[in-house]
């Protein structure tokens, strides 16, 4: 499978490792091809690793991972161009958060509206599912906590969609719970929060959420 990551950042980078650790194929693009964090991340991936911009690892991928900052996005779908995206399984990772006053952070879309689903607005061809949004990028790939493997939090129109992220999540190690439609997402992205301030009262940033059913 050919996968495009958006986004040199860690999430960008932990995943675009994850995905190429099970033998895929991996592009990580960034907004130049020169972007020295993209090649080093290649350098050290190996094999079925490449870099290159935006644009680039669009055309490449078969699943774009959109691992950019939650309010950066938008330009970065903008420039790149939607209709480049038509088709495509899109994994949207991010968070709109606003540290403008700090931490912890706000969302910087709320209400009745979610950054998933400005996503799935700017890209109308494709199908966005929401996924790794609310957990730290060192356990984004087999978790490894007492008590069995957390849970992943999914949400996105297309069911087809969902599952094919569901069986990635599966490979990668994680329990799955589909939360319905993208504007789950505007719960989903708040879980974010969730997880940043209870780490931030912990002292603990090393933990995941589980869903338990009797």
């Amino acid at each position: 499978m050919k996968v495009g990551v958006l986004g040199t950042g860690d999430v960008g980078r932990a995943l675009g490792k994850a995905f190429a650790a099970l033998g895929h194929e991996v592009k990580m693009g960034s907004r130049s091809a020169a972007n020295e964090k993209a090649l080093a991340w290649a350098a050290e991936t190996g094999k079925g690793a490449s870099a290159g911009t935006f644009a680039d690892a669009v055309g490449f991928g078969e699943i774009i991972v959109l691992a950019t900052l939650g309010v950066a996005t938008e330009s970065v779908i903008n420039a790149v161009g939607a209709e480049r995206f038509r088709g495509k399984l899109v994994i949207d990772t991010t968070n709109p958060l606003d540290f403008s006053a700090g931490m912890p952070p706000r969302l910087a879309i709320s209400g009745n509206d979610s950054g998933g689903e400005t996503i799935q607005r700017l890209l109308p061809g494709a199908h966005v599912v929401k996924a790794f949004n609310t957990v730290g990028s060192p356990f984004m790939f087999r978790p490894d906590f007492p008590g069995g493997p957390p849970d992943m939090f999914i949400a996105g129109d297309n069911e087809e969609a969902k599952k094919r992220v569901s069986t990635i999540l599966a490979d990668f190690g994680w329990g799955i719970v589909d939360t319905g439609g993208i504007e789950s997402s505007r719960y989903l992205e708040a879980m974010c929060l969730v997880w940043v301030i209870s780490a931030m009262k912990s002292n603990n940033w090393s933990q995941a959420f589980k869903m338990l059913r009797k």
